[in-house]
């Protein structure tokens, strides 16, 4: 499964830009394949387009409060490029994907995980957000956190969420 992967680095503290491309490449590309086999999601002819920023708290910050209404720091945002419900067709654009570094940096630490492994995790977790998946509802949290396990697991990383209660 091919995809279209836009990047842009806004912040000095990420790796360079080439293993960034790399390292989403291959998380990304392995989503949508699974998502297309196991799940039946349905994907365009063409690659579709991802776009990934890799900014900083402050930037982060602040699309959080505009988007969101949330004056606050996160880890990942995502923004669909069109509604889309879980197995619907995606048009050409999937959407944008937000990570913030110190975020991530913090809660790697606290989980005690690599950077890249919990990276790793966000990247799944944003792109599920482009597929129509979320976290509201705990019956939807079971599904969408069932899905990044899973993912994760053909990624060869463990259960982000073992012995937690889904995350609404």
């Amino acid at each position: 499964m091919k995809l279209d992967i836009q990047i842009s680095v806004e912040d000095e503290g990420w790796p360079d830009e080439p293993a960034l491309a790399a390292m989403a490449q291959k998380v990304l590309e392995t989503a949508a394949e699974f998502l297309a086999e196991k799940e039946e999601q349905p994907f365009p002819k063409m690659p579709a387009e991802v776009s990934l920023v890799f900014t900083n708290d402050a930037e982060i910050k602040e699309i959080n409060a505009e988007w969101r209404g949330k004056d606050k720091p996160t880890n990942v945002l995502s923004f669909p490029a069109f509604p889309l419900e879980p197995g619907g067709m995606p048009g050409p654009m999937l959407g944008d994907i937000v990570v913030a570094r110190e975020t991530v940096e913090r809660e790697a630490v606290d989980l005690d995980k690599s950077f890249s492994d919990h990276l790793t995790h966000l990247l799944v977790h944003g792109f599920l957000h482009l597929f129509g998946y979320d976290h509201m509802e705990k019956d939807e949290a079971e599904e969408m956190e069932a899905l990044e396990t899973r993912i994760l697991a053909v990624l060869g990383l463990s259960d982000p969420y073992a012995g937690q209660d889904p995350i609404v």
